[in-house]
């Protein structure tokens, strides 16, 4: 063995150690956050492993993601590029506890330096720590500030927010975490347009304009966590859940507004199942102060390690409105919703999937989504185009490691999802939370192609060019097509049962490219460098066309990056 070899073996074997010791607490990294690409990547590159991997949960736990690279550097030992051990380094340094074991192997990788600075900055990662017995507490300050400028116009593109998080945890169980954010910003024309059209604020909740056509808002969230039993882990709070392998999902994303959630995630054996309860917000045409309706949501994953390539999940999903009281026939954590919803009435807008991760190669993983909301199979062979048979489908691959460059990967992906889907009789049982979709952000009747290709050349530097195109049928006049998921599936809207095929209504097609570069000078702090381009042009009103440039240089400190690529 070489000396590099030598220090990778060491770094795994540090790993191992720090994850057996004893570290209970399940804070979880932030949405967006460059960890969990990194952890996505490791599930890619660990395929010889027997032990079962599932990601289809997000946001992940601090000391799942521990064990995670744990796993990655024990299969990769002596072959880790240096970007993989800075990407494995940050995930040590962000635990909420200091080893318990010998760290000498770990700082003969420098991954975790110390500093003699007090309270203060112990660790890289963290601004302000402390460890008594029985409670670990850890504060930084959270930054961002960005200019930007947009061709045809002459206000200036900016960010501003400040704010603080705080992750702790009390006797080694009891997990804690609060962000608390005051933002400014005033975002590209094609985000603000969709803010017009949507009344809703990209990633937000509540909002206030801003200097004309910026933005102000305050973000807000948090959440406790605590193991029930020993397989049984739970979490209870205000933020964002996903679940898929791609970069949307049809099933929930974290791309819309937080809400209020119960979550139980049950690990044992080869299976990882998770109930997740919600509360949300009815649509709203933010005029004037009053109590906005809520609407519930009670949603079931189970995923099951068929193999070493195989993974197979399963989805189900229920959103129903009540006079603001929760339906505790839905509390069942295992019964089907589809027998419940059948016994309520068949009043509610349940949901049903299937999901797939295949690793058929070691840098090569392929998953998909198919979600059933309603269909009828003697009419989809009609090929009638029936408007209930609404349905959607995901396709996507991952290449990391791209041609043998090391960091250098590839993501491809392809989401269509037919007219109404996520839509329901009524105004408040659809498929949405606060003016947003739960799932795919632009609703239904589309068809998308995403390519992303990320590169790390260096352990600080972070580049990333995308290209997202899709066709979508939108409204025409006031006839509903079925791609605005708000409005009922229903007359008047809802005109004619037939005919509705991926882009009927207004014919529009998106183009959407960005390139984005970060430069990490200290741990968790960037500089940004990101342009990009949209255009948007209707083939069935040739006067729509509409182009946007844009660019923008910015710093973040504990911040995740804000995009807006739809």
């Amino acid at each position: 063995m070489n000396q590099t070899q030598i220090r990778q073996c060491s770094l795994a074997v540090a790993l191992l150690l720090f994850s057996i010791s004893g570290i209970s607490q399940q804070v979880y990294w932030m949405p967006g956050d460059p960890i969990n690409h990194t952890l996505r990547r490791f599930d890619v590159g660990r395929k010889s492993t027997a032990v079962p991997e599932f990601s289809k949960t997000w946001p992940a736990g601090r000391s799942e993601s521990l064990q995670r690279a744990q796993l990655y550097a024990v299969t990769q030992a002596g072959q880790l590029s240096a970007a993989d051990q800075w990407n494995i380094g940050a995930i040590v340094q962000g635990s909420l506890t200091l080893p318990s074991t010998s760290t000498d192997s770990i700082q003969e990788v420098q991954i975790m330096p110390r500093h003699k600075w007090g309270p203060f900055f112990h660790r890289p990662t963290q601004f302000y720590e402390a460890h008594v017995k029985d409670f670990d507490l850890i504060i930084n300050p959270v930054l961002a500030f960005s200019q930007g400028k947009e061709s045809g116009s002459g206000e200036r593109l900016f960010e501003n927010t400040r704010g603080v998080v705080v992750d702790g945890q009390i006797a080694g169980k009891i997990g804690f975490h609060s962000y608390l954010t005051e933002n400014q910003e005033r975002l590209p024309g094609y985000a603000r347009d969709w803010e017009f059209r949507r009344k809703a604020l990209p990633n937000q909740g509540f909002y206030k304009n801003f200097k004309g056509t910026g933005y102000d808002y305050f973000d807000a969230r948090g959440y406790i966590t605590f193991p029930a039993t020993k397989y049984v882990e739970v979490a209870f709070g205000y933020d964002r859940n996903f679940i898929g392998n791609g970069h949307r999902s049809l099933f929930l994303s974290d791309g819309g507004n937080s809400a209020m959630f119960l979550r139980m995630k049950t690990r044992i054996w080869k299976f990882n199942y998770q109930n997740l309860f919600m509360e949300l917000q009815q649509a709203d045409d933010r005029v004037g102060d009053r109590l906005i309706g809520k609407k519930y949501a009670a949603l079931h994953h189970l995923d099951l390690q068929v193999n070493r390539w195989l993974q197979l999940g399963f989805f189900e999903g229920v959103v129903f409105g009540r006079p603001n009281r929760f339906d505790f026939s839905y509390l069942n954590p295992v019964i089907f919703y589809r027998s419940v919803e059948h016994q309520n009435g068949s009043m509610d807008n349940s949901l049903a999937g299937l999901d797939w991760k295949i690793n058929p190669l070691k840098s090569v993983q392929l998953y998909g989504q198919l979600l059933l909301d309603e269909f009828n199979l003697s009419e989809i062979r009609s090929g009638n185009q029936w408007w209930a048979n609404k349905w959607g489908y995901q396709l996507g691959a991952q290449y990391i490691n791209a041609g043998g460059i090391k960091n250098l990967d590839l993501q491809l992906e392809y989401n269509r999802v037919r007219p109404f889907t996520y839509s329901h009789r009524d105004s408040v049982a659809n498929y949405t939370h606060y003016n947003q979709p739960l799932a795919h952000p632009l609703g239904a009747n589309f068809s998308e192609f995403i390519s992303i290709l990320r590169y790390q050349p260096i352990p600080r530097l972070r580049l990333e060019a995308k290209l997202v195109t899709y066709r979508q049928g939108r409204d025409s006049s006031a006839r509903s097509f079925g791609s605005n998921i708000f409005l009922p599936n229903v007359s008047p809207y809802r005109v004619g049962d037939y005919g509705y095929a991926i882009g009927s209504g207004r014919d529009t097609r998106v183009l959407h490219a960005s390139m984005f570069a970060s430069y990490e000078f200290a741990r968790s702090l960037f500089v940004d460098l990101q342009a990009g381009f949209q255009k948007e042009k209707s083939v069935t009103a040739p006067l729509i066309d509409q182009r946007s440039n844009w660019f923008s240089l910015g710093i973040r400190w504990n911040r995740m990056r804000r995009e807006v690529d739809y």
